[in-house]
């Protein structure tokens, strides 16, 4: 199985009063990852909605001008919907830390419609070689 492994630069916006990212903020970022590596173009996607996010933070993300790592796959592939697993890794002292693990499930969406879609044959082939075991959060 592959993970599929998104640079996503930080702003200086992302920054709280702390001098770490804010874990609001760290919710967009997976979503700039996921959107750059799943919905690339590459594939026709016509509507899709967010329907569940789970962020595990084990150690704040420091504002630096490297850009966040983050690994994806997926957990599960639904019948409307799709399960995307993240791990996110930022450099600090040089050393490459785990500093979140998340889940989002991802709902398919019929065009105009609003109702869920079921995923075609064409997206499950592109998709399979990223499945892989779920993650276990802590809590």
């Amino acid at each position: 199985m592959a993970r599929l492994t998104v640079e996503v630069p930080l702003r200086w916006g992302d920054m709280d009063a702390f001098g770490h990212v804010n874990n609001a903020t760290t919710v967009q970022l997976l979503e700039q990852a996921r959107v750059t590596g799943w919905f690339d173009g590459q594939r026709e996607v016509a509507d899709v909605v967010v329907a569940k996010n789970t962020v595990e933070y084990l150690s704040p993300i420091p504002y630096t001008r490297e850009p966040i790592e983050v690994e994806m796959w997926l957990a599960r592939l639904g019948g409307s919907s799709i399960t995307v697993h993240y791990e996110v890794f930022s450099r600090i002292d040089g050393n490459r830390v785990l500093t979140t693990r998340a889940e989002t499930v991802v709902v398919f969406l019929d065009e105009g419609l609003g109702t869920p879609r079921r995923l075609s044959t064409e997206e499950r082939a592109a998709w399979a070689e990223y499945v892989e075991a779920p993650l276990q959060f802590r809590r």
